[in-house]
């Protein structure tokens, strides 16, 4: 479920705790969890690696290693990264990966459906070289949006999807994106109209920012929970996302629940007319 808002909130609480602590020990309990996935090679070459910088790309965590490493971490459905004191992990049960720190902390990757990935490579472009564009930053402009859309073709919310096209976009994102600019998610990319595309743009970036402010959204499951323990408070603002059988914010008609692909799309059926 993490998407760019979350990973951000992560990496943006973890950093200042991490960077130029070194890595002493690691320990795998799901070795399915790590690339490649030999724990003794894994751990051997973390061994005193210090930690130079922490980052990220679309979802991925980026972790910058001394020795010429790069530690990347996907959260997927339902991964966390937690900084805790001494060896005892809060959630011992789905702790798949453990970094013991210089200062005797550890960095556990917690993940009960076992889909996230920690990938130890010398060559991070091999794994992030084919995301698209990152949609805060100042070089992504809304002419640059534009002529993206131009190249492609599809039904915009399949589109807003595909992390070759633009980085860190998930489902809830989407979805409330696509309500903030009057779009319903089935429109094919080549019916939308110049003004369409600029309020696409708008509502992407404020919807994003808005999230990383509010430290990311939390649902129901608790899947994600900020490394601190605190959960995300975005979730209070969303405006369609998982509200299918209540009024929409803006005109009051119901909010309707459709599939696409294996995903839900969350939309209000007049102020996203199809």
């Amino acid at each position: 479920m993490p998407e760019l808002p979350e990973v951000e909130t992560v990496v943006r609480l973890l950093r200042p705790s991490l960077i130029g602590h070194a890595i002493t020990g690691t320990e795998v309990y799901w070795v399915r969890s790590i690339v490649p996935p030999e724990p003794l090679l894994f751990a051997g070459r973390l061994r005193d690696r210090v930690i130079l910088d922490m980052g990220r790309r679309g979802k991925w965590v980026v972790v910058t290693l001394g020795g010429g490493d790069t530690l990347l971490v996907h959260l997927r459905m339902s991964g966390r990264l937690m900084l805790e004191s001494g060896v005892r992990t809060a959630d011992e049960r789905h702790l798949r990966v453990r970094f013991l720190l210089d200062d005797g902390r550890a960095l556990s990757f917690v993940d009960p459906r076992k889909f996230g990935r920690v990938v130890l490579t010398s060559r991070p472009d091999e794994v992030l070289g084919n995301l698209g564009p990152e949609p805060l930053e100042a070089d992504f402009t809304v002419t640059h949006f534009g002529k993206l859309l131009t190249r492609r073709r599809g039904r915009i919310k399949t589109l807003l999807l595909d992390q070759t096209f633009i980085a860190g976009l998930g489902n809830i994102y989407t979805d409330e994106a696509l309500w903030r600019a009057g779009i319903h998610p089935l429109r094919e990319t080549n019916s939308l109209s110049h003004t369409e595309n600029e309020r696409l743009y708008r509502a992407i970036r404020e919807v994003l920012s808005e999230a990383i402010a509010g430290g990311g959204t939390t649902l129901a499951d608790q899947s994600y929970r900020q490394p601190d323990g605190r959960r995300g408070e975005f979730a209070d603002a969303l405006a369609v996302y998982g509200r299918a059988g209540q009024p929409c914010l803006h005109c009051g008609t119901i909010i309707e629940r459709l599939r696409l692909g294996q995903r839900s799309s969350y939309y209000c059926p007049v102020c996203q007319k199809f």
